[in-house]
């Protein structure tokens, strides 16, 4: 029988919080991850934001989860989605794709083009990633490709991103661009070893693998659902907070999360979880 140690690592850098537009809080997915012994490596990649990944990442660490949190960003650059992996500050969104990929690299981090060459605005073009891999400049290389992502849009291309892998050398990512807890580890990386490091160290090597199941034609449906939900309620708690004026707004699923200026409360997450009271943020 072979155990843990024996098999290759799992990642997904690829999540979102109900910070931006997931339906589930940190405490949430990582709960998830951790009971179903899910995966090795795990990225909160929000749109346009971290806050939601550095809380992670601690809460990670304080709880003695058997996973590392990465801290990451979804960037919204004019050139497509583009995920910032081992990031510790946000990127501007609406940049060029050139300028985020150095933007990303300048603070040691990777750069991976998200659901790309797909013929729509959120989607790196492959005319645009054959320039920049082709640029003498190295910095604004990108480091591996998102070979399987499960929502249409990976679905609709994903051949054609696995051949474009191939033929330009770059690492095979497969990730889930979960919106719901139940997604994470939809689409999953295998890799050499258990740890971030050496995840990392595998993307460098092109040793990582792709891997996952496509949704099925409805499954999108009813995450949108759950989506539309969750921005009425947000809608309702940040015009409640400035009716009452005491500081709070919509939930950005952490400790402190709902104040304003939303800060991650350490203690206060620590405080619950030893109450058993995760869902008291």
């Amino acid at each position: 029988m072979t155990g843990p140690a024996d098999r290759l690592g799992r990642a997904d850098l690829h999540v979102h919080t109900l910070a931006s537009d997931g339906t589930h809080a940190v405490t949430e997915i990582l709960a998830h991850v951790a009971r179903n012994e899910l995966l090795d490596v795990i990225a909160i990649s929000d749109h346009d934001r971290i806050d939601a990944a550095l809380a992670a990442r601690h809460m990670a660490e304080d709880r003695g989860y058997p996973f590392e949190v990465v801290v990451a960003e979804e960037v919204s650059t004019r050139g497509g989605h583009l995920l910032a992996l081992w990031i510790e500050r946000p990127l501007p969104p609406f940049k060029s794709l050139r300028w985020t990929i150095e933007a990303i690299h300048d603070q040691g981090g990777l750069a991976v083009p998200a659901h790309p060459i797909t013929p729509f605005i959120m989607c790196a073009q492959p005319g645009d990633l054959r320039r920049l891999l082709l640029d003498d400049n190295v910095a604004v290389h990108p480091d591996a490709l998102e070979t399987f992502n499960p929502t249409e849009l990976g679905k609709y291309r994903h051949d054609a991103v696995i051949r474009f892998a191939d033929e330009h050398g770059l690492a095979h990512l497969g990730n889930s661009d979960s919106h719901v807890k139940t997604a994470v580890a939809r689409g999953w990386t295998t890799f050499p070893g258990h740890t971030a490091a050496d995840l990392r160290a595998a993307i460098a090597a092109r040793t990582t693998e792709s891997h996952g199941h496509f949704h099925g034609p409805f499954d999108e449906l009813g995450i949108y659902g759950r989506q539309l939900r969750k921005y009425a309620r947000g809608w309702q708690a940040t015009v409640g907070g400035r009716v009452r004026g005491d500081g709070t707004g919509r939930d950005l699923g952490y400790p402190g999360g709902r104040q304003r200026p939303a800060t991650f409360d350490r203690e206060l997450a620590r405080s619950l979880h030893a109450q058993g009271r995760e869902h008291d943020r």
